[in-house]
C-alpha cells in the first residue's frame, strides 16, 4: 500500500527532482517506510511505501523490466500475484524482486491491457513504457484504490491524492462550483470532475493511455446482474460461504500483522471471524447503544478469541479533528462516518500495519434497508399515476414532517427518487440556498446513464447497480482509503472482490432482499460463523450523535459562525442556512444532515482556500 505521483513535460519544469519529491513528501502518510524517484527528460514519477509485502528495500518502487525500458509505480495489493509470477517465469520473464509490483511490468509486457481481467485486488497504477513514450494507468475494479489526473497547459500530472499536484508549479488552484452544486445533493463528489477545476478522479475499472498529448479514457470491466434461479437458498448460502472464505485468504496475504475492524453489525464481524484476525477494532460515542457499539464488539471478539481495542470518540476531539480530516479527504465528504473512521483507523494503526472491513457488502448483497422500498411502495404503486402525482403535489406544499414524505416518493419513478443511499439537498432546494448559479446537471441527469444500463433489472438490483457505481465509489470507499492511509493504515475489503462480485451477480433478488431482510443468504452464511444476534442484527457502521449536538449552544454556534461567514455569505444565502440551525435546534425538524452537507463544505473550503497548505 502506497501513494504515487508523477507528471510530464519535465523539459519546461526547472528542477523536476525537486517539484516530484515535494509532490511525494505531500503524501507521505501513505507510505511513511521509504520512497524512491524516476525522473527523465519527458516523465518524472514518484512513490512512498508501506512496506506490506517483500519488506526488503528491493519492494522500494519505482520498479523496472529487465532492460529498464517499462518503469511502474503502484498502489494497492495483487493477491493473486504468485500464480501470475509462476506464469510470467514460464514464459521467460526474470524476476528481481518478490513484490506483486513486478508482476506488473512483466504481466504489461506479457498482456498489455489484457493483464487488467487477471488481476485479483485493489490497485491503481501507473506504467511508462519508454520505448513507445507512452503512458498507461489503471484503477481496479471497484475503486477501492483513488487515481487523480489533472490537464495544466501541456502537463499531465497524476497521483493518489489531489493535495500532491498543490506543489506542482504549473498548477492552477480553482474552485468548481459546479461540483458544489451536484455534492449538495449527493453529499460527496459524484461525477469524475472534482471540487478542483481540471482535476478529475480515474473512474473505478477505467483505464488510461496517455501518448503523443493525447489522453484516452476508456472502462475496462463491467457489473453485470444475471440472476440464476436454478440453485435453492441452501445452494447460494453454502457458495457465498465457500466464495467469501476464499476471498478472504486471499486478502490476509501479507508478511505483517492483520487486525480488523469490529462494529456489530454482520458484515464486520463475518470478516473478522472468517480471517481469524490477530485483533479487533471499535469505535463508539458516549453509552447510548444508539451510538457506541463497543460493548458489541468486544462481545463478539470474545466469542471468536481475539482481543478488542476500543475508544470513546469525545466530542471535543471530533469536532477538534474535523478540518484534518478534511485535509485528509481532498474533497468534502458530509459522510459523518468519515469522522469516525478516522479515529478507528488512529486506534488500529498503533497495533497494526492491515486491517480488514466489511465494506461492500451492502452493495453487492442488498443490504441497505432503502432496498425494501420498491416492495413497500408496490401497494401504493397500484394507484395510477395521475393520482400519485396529484398527492405528490399536495404533499410538497405542507409542512415536513414524518409520513408526508412517502407520498412524495410515491409520486415520482424510481429513477428519480433515488439517486443513491443520500439524498440531501433537491434540485428546488439546493437552488434555493445557493447564491451563484452553476452549470450542475440534476441529480437525474447523473445517474441516468446507469439505470439506462441496467433498464432491464427490477427495481432492487438497479438501486444496487446505482450504489456500486456511484455511493459506494464516491462515500464508502473514498473514506476508507482516505482516513486509513492518513494513519498509514493499509484496509483491505474481501467483500470487493471480483470473485465475489461474479457470484453475487448470479443471486436471485428473492435471495437478496426479502420483505423482513436485508442481505438474506449472506446472513445466513454467515450464521456459520457469527452467533445469530451478529447475524441478524441491523447495521449501524460508527454511527455519529450529530444530530444531538446542533442541538447543543456549543455546537449550534460553532457551526452558526462559518454559516454567517465571508465565504458563506459568497456562495449561500446565510438567512436559509440559518433557519436550517434554528429549526433543527427547536426540534419542529430533523435538518442534521442538511446543515452537515453544508459545514463541511465550508470547513474543506478554509482548509485549502482560505489557509496556506
Amino acid at each position: 500500500m502506497c501513494g504515487i505521483v508523477g507528471f510530464t513535460d519535465t523539459k519546461g519544469i526547472p528542477d523536476a527532482e525537486k517539484v516530484i519529491n515535494l509532490m511525494m513528501n505531500r503524501i507521505v502518510h501513505r507510505g511513511p517506510d521509504s520512497a524512491g524517484s524516476y525522473v527523465d527528460d519527458s516523465i518524472a514519477m514518484g512513490f512512498r511505501r508501506l512496506s506490506i509485502i517483500d519488506l526488503s528495500d528491493k519492494g522500494t518502487q519505482p520498479i523496472f523490466n529487465e532492460d529498464g525500458s517499462v518503469v511502474i509505480t503502484f498502489n494497492g495489493e495483487i493477491y493473486n500475484y504468485r500464480e501470475l509470477r509462476e506464469q510470467l517465469v514460464s514464459a521467460g520473464h526474470t524476476f528481481s524482486t518478490g513484490t506483486d509490483t513486478e508482476v506488473l511490468v512483466h504481466g504489461w509486457e506479457e498482456w498489455g491491457r489484457d493483464m487488467l481481467t487477471r488481476l485479483r485486488g485493489m490497485f491503481a497504477f501507473v506504467i511508462y513504457d519508454k520505448n513507445t513514450r507512452t503512458l498507461f494507468g489503471a484503477r481496479d475494479y471497484f475503486g477501492i484504490k483513488p487515481l487523480y489526473y489533472a490537464r495544466m497547459g501541456d502537463t499531465l500530472m497524476w497521483g493518489s491524492e489531489i493535495k500532491s499536484f498543490l506543489d506542482h508549479p504549473r498548477f492552477k488552484k480553482e474552485l468548481n462550483t459546479d461540483a458544489l452544486e451536484s455534492y449538495l445533493s449527493f453529499q460527496y463528489s459524484v461525477t469524475e470532475e472534482t471540487f478542483f477545476k481540471n482535476v478529475f478522479k480515474l473512474p473505478a475499472a477505467h483505464c488510461f493511455t496517455y501518448k503523443d498529448g493525447r489522453l484516452t479514457v476508456e472502462r475496462w470491466w463491467e457489473i453485470k446482474f444475471d440472476p440464476d434461479g436454478k440453485p435453492d437458498l441452501e445452494q447460494w448460502v453454502n457458495r457465498i460461504s465457500d466464495t467469501f472464505k476464499d476471498s478472504v485468504r486471499a486478502h490476509k496475504i501479507a508478511d505483517v500483522e492483520v487486525g480488523s475492524f469490529l462494529s456489530s453489525g454482520v458484515d464486520s464481524s463475518f470478516a473478522a471471524a472468517v480471517a481469524e484476525v490477530d485483533k479487533t477494532f471499535t469505535v463508539g460515542f458516549g453509552e447510548d447503544e444508539k451510538y457506541n457499539e463497543i460493548g458489541y464488539a468486544k462481545e463478539f471478539s470474545k466469542y471468536i478469541g481475539k482481543e478488542n481495542f476500543s475508544h470513546v470518540i469525545t466530542p471535543e476531539e471530533y469536532w477538534d479533528n474535523f478540518a484534518r480530516i478534511q485535509y485528509h479527504m481532498d474533497e468534502p465528504l458530509a459522510d459523518p462516518a468519515a469522522a469516525a473512521l478516522f479515529f478507528v483507523c488512529r486506534l488500529a494503526a498503533e497495533q497494526v500495519k492491515v486491517v480488514l472491513s466489511g465494506e461492500g457488502a451492502d452493495e453487492i448483497f442488498g443490504g441497505y434497508n432503502i432496498y425494501h422500498n420498491p416492495a413497500d411502495m408496490a401497494k401504493y404503486n397500484k394507484i395510477p399515476r395521475p393520482i400519485r402525482k396529484a398527492l405528490g403535489a399536495v404533499a410538497q406544499k405542507l409542512p415536513k414532517k414524518r409520513g408526508v414524505n412517502f407520498f412524495i416518493r410515491g409520486s415520482q419513478p424510481l429513477q428519480e427518487r433515488f439517486i443513491g443511499n443520500a439524498y440531501i439537498f433537491t434540485e428546488k432546494e439546493r437552488k434555493q440556498i445557493l447564491k451563484i448559479k452553476t452549470g450542475a446537471p440534476a441529480p437525474s441527469a447523473i445517474t441516468k446513464p446507469f439505470y439506462d444500463k441496467c433498464r432491464d433489472c427490477d427495481e432492487v438490483t438497479q438501486m444496487q447497480y446505482l450504489d456500486l457505481h456511484l455511493w459506494m465509489t464516491g462515500d464508502i470507499l473514498l473514506k476508507a482509503d482516505k482516513m486509513s492511509m492518513a494513519h498509514s493504515l493499509e484496509l483491505r475489503v474481501p467483500f470487493l472482490d471480483k470473485e465475489v462480485m461474479a457470484l453475487a451477480e448470479k443471486i436471485p433478488t428473492k435471495y437478496r432482499v426479502t420483505k423482513d431482510e436485508t442481505k438474506y443468504a449472506m446472513r445466513i452464511a454467515a450464521l456459520a460463523a457469527c452467533p445469530p444476534q451478529t447475524a441478524k442484527k441491523d447495521k449501524l457502521g460508527f454511527p455519529v450523535p450529530i444530530r444531538v449536538w446542533l442541538k447543543e449552544d456549543k455546537y449550534y454556534n460553532y457551526v452558526k459562525g462559518y454559516f454567517t461567514s465571508d465565504t458563506a455569505q459568497k456562495y449561500f444565502n446565510t438567512s436559509e442556512l440559518v433557519k436550517l440551525l434554528d429549526v433543527h435546534r427547536s426540534g419542529a425538524y430533523d435538518w442534521s444532515r442538511k446543515i452537515w452537507t453544508v459545514f463541511t463544505f465550508l470547513v474543506w473550503h478554509e482548509v485549502y482556500f482560505e489557509k496556506n497548505v
